[in-house]
């Protein structure tokens, strides 16, 4: 089974490079000549459509895992340039430093002012060790902190755009307070008293996604993918080998198809025919709707309806059989095992 999204969508690769070939060679070519290309390429974008609607119609969790990672997927940073007007980014904690894992600012999207924040990875090797390949440490979450409370205090809603394959593993994020940092943007979102939508873009890994995604509504894109763990990291704890990653992927319900059953999620949203990377604009229209509708969709609510909205979504989220019975009920209203 392939490992990377370029091994399982070759043939779709090699005929996109071919139809590119074609339209470079077009400007140079005779009457004749150009008629002959043009047919060529109507054919091979026939075989490619025909491709992509056959193999996007048998995606497997491992599958959704390689297109949620695939090259030229749109960033939070793409989003931001195509759905977001005004933007300003704000910079550093406060406290160590400015995570560039984590970007963050003010902007508007539609009408509506918002405080936004999300994870960045890297387009090259250059961009993908400045961003940490979008792992944050504990400086980025701080600085997600630090615009939560400006959110707080302007009365503006916060939108979070995930994509992270989990937060920054070293030892001086350890060393720094990781887990502390993460557990601190949960709870502050918890406390915001404004709307909050955080949509999965990517890859939503672990506590590095949660720490900016306690959000009112969390919305995933159609191929994107949410996980206490990447499938490879589970694959090697479980199975000692990374390899059985399709395996785990499998086994972890990630998708966002997995998610919206199990009540993690509130929305999907579509993607582009052939997934984000190929139609990264009409991608962000149908994200842009969907935030729009759910922040409009919460702004009746008071500060105190939207807190306790955000707490009971993520209280019912845990569901365990009732001993001696089938039926299942939120833990929070489970009785207590008496010793």
């Amino acid at each position: 089974m392939a490992k990377t999204w370029r091994e399982w969508e070759k043939p779709v690769l090699e005929l996109e490079d071919v139809i590119q070939k074609l339209k470079q060679a077009l400007p140079t070519a005779s009457p004749e000549q150009a008629a002959q290309i043009e047919h060529e390429i109507e054919r091979a974008e026939r075989a490619r459509e025909n491709y992509l609607r056959i193999k996007y119609s048998r995606l497997g969790a491992w599958e959704r895992t390689l297109i949620s990672r695939a090259e030229g997927r749109p960033y939070t940073l793409d989003y931001i340039r195509a759905i977001v007007s005004d933007w300003v980014e704000l910079h550093g904690d406060r406290r160590f430093g400015d995570d560039k894992a984590i970007i963050g600012g003010l902007g508007k999207i539609g009408e509506t002012s918002c405080v936004i924040v999300g994870h960045q990875k890297g387009r090259d090797l250059k961009e993908r060790k400045l961003r940490n390949f979008g792992m944050a440490k504990p400086e980025g979450y701080r600085k997600a902190i630090r615009l939560f409370d400006m959110a707080d205090r302007f009365q503006l809603p916060v939108v979070a755009f995930i994509d992270t394959p989990a937060a920054d593993p070293g030892v001086e994020s350890e060393s720094r307070g990781i887990s502390e940092a993460i557990a601190a943007g949960m709870m502050k979102m918890f406390s915001l008293r404004v709307p909050a939508v955080a949509v999965v873009i990517g890859e939503g890994g672990s506590g590095g996604a949660i720490g900016i995604g306690a959000a009112n509504r969390v919305l995933m894109l159609e191929h994107s993918i949410y996980s206490v763990i990447p499938p490879e990291g589970c694959a090697a704890i479980l199975w000692r080998n990374a390899d059985a990653g399709p395996q785990a992927a499998a086994a972890l319900k990630l998708t966002a198809q997995d998610a919206l059953e199990l009540g993690l999620i509130d929305e999907i949203i579509p993607e582009a025919f052939g997934g984000a990377h190929r139609g990264p604009a009409e991608t962000a229209q149908n994200v842009e709707q969907a935030i729009t509708r759910h922040i409009n969709g919460l702004a009746s609510m008071s500060g105190e309806q939207l807190k306790l909205d955000r707490r009971t979504k993520y209280r019912n989220m845990g569901v365990f059989a009732v001993h001696g019975g089938s039926e299942s009920l939120p833990f929070s209203t489970a009785p207590a095992q008496s010793s």
